[in-house]
């Protein structure tokens, strides 16, 4: 059987890493990954990959940054003709980035059967790109796969036949369960004088946080409040960091400003937290994972079952983090929901074994 694998961006490769190795280790399966290189990214190092345990990709389409539709469509016209020549049984997509849904727009016309993985996902806000990449990749794709019990419910409800949809659990927490040890072992918290458990992380990089000026304001100056009561750490995106103005770096004066980190390195410090705050799909599904405090910085989540199962707070009100910060704090549990329990992928390895079709 041969597993064709696209990925578009850092975060995919964070859930290619386990399907990678439960692949392999069902044996005569040949594996191509193809990274449309929708994501330029420096620290795509030959560390990255070799701390992810995959081989750096087969195949980079190098399509770059651009818009939205001249993105995708770049993405499609130079899959096409690589899917075309090597023929894989499957083509498997992650995620919500353009690439997967570009994916799936090349494999619905030329035929390929493709899978997507962490499939059913649903915010219900279509102002979000990745939304509409979630609604198109899973209205195309063969086989679902899905992250959590609410993923299988929201796409029976959308009319998919059952039999297309498969749960397999979170894929992600493989990659965190896999890489906590060697995280652990990185020290970065020392490293930045840090206490286990006695600081706040901060991610923020959606632009709908950090494109309009005043919203920026008002949380740049919520978390300086809030690194008055604790120590707050922030590994700044670069779009973020970009759009800081001089009053935010202000405001922001008690914080700890950091370059963007390696996998290891974070989840060291997003393990060690006493809470997140973020607006982060993954770190949603992270701090569940590992029972810690967390407080969304969106209007919705399409990861509802962190809420409800989990550690994750919606916090879309700038003016109203700082007392959900303090709150927060004290809120951690260590339930995880079905299915986030390490063995996703070997689970995903299975069901496309199963269902490729005979002869």
């Amino acid at each position: 059987m041969k597993i064709m694998h696209v990925v578009g961006a850092r975060p995919n490769f964070m859930k290619l890493a386990p399907c990678h190795r439960a692949f392999a280790a069902l044996g005569d399966v040949e594996q191509l990954v193809v990274h449309t290189g929708q994501h330029y990214d420096d620290a795509m190092s030959d560390s990255f990959f070799r701390d992810l345990e995959i081989p750096p990709p087969d195949i980079n389409l190098g399509v770059g940054s651009a818009s939205h539709a001249v993105q995708t469509a770049r993405i499609m016209e130079r899959f096409e003709p690589v899917a075309l020549e090597h023929g894989p049984e499957w083509v498997v997509v992650y995620g919500d980035v353009n690439s997967t849904a570009a994916v799936a727009l090349v494999c619905s016309k030329i035929d390929l059967r493709l899978a997507h993985v962490e499939a059913g996902l649903r915010s219900g806000d279509r102002s979000m790109p990745e939304e509409i990449n979630r609604l198109v990749t899973d209205r195309l794709a063969d086989l679902l796969l899905t992250p959590s019990r609410d993923a299988d419910e929201n796409l029976r409800r959308e009319g998919v036949e059952s039999n297309r949809i498969v749960f397999v659990g979170n894929v992600m927490v493989d990659t965190l369960l896999h890489g906590l040890p060697r995280a652990r072992k990185e020290l970065m918290r020392e490293q930045l004088g840090l206490r286990e458990g006695e600081y706040a992380l901060v991610t923020i990089h959606r632009p709908s946080n950090v494109d309009a000026p005043e919203r920026l304001a008002d949380l740049m100056r919520a978390l300086g409040i809030v690194a008055r009561q604790i120590p707050v750490v922030f590994p700044v995106h670069p779009r973020t960091r970009s759009r800081l103005s001089a009053s935010d770096r202000g405001a922001l004066a008690a914080v700890n400003l950091l370059d963007p980190l390696p996998y290891h390195r974070m989840l060291d410090l997003t393990a060690g937290a006493r809470l997140v705050i973020t607006d982060s799909g993954g770190l949603q599904e992270e701090t569940t994972a590992l029972g810690i405090p967390c407080l969304t910085v969106r209007e919705n989540t399409e990861r509802p079952v962190t809420v409800t199962e989990g550690t994750n707070q919606l916090a879309p009100d700038p003016r109203e983090l700082v007392r959900l910060a303090l709150d927060a704090r004290a809120n951690g549990h260590a339930r995880r929901p079905e299915g986030w329990d390490g063995r996703a992928a070997e689970r995903i390895a299975l069901a496309l074994v199963a269902h490729v079709p005979a002869g």
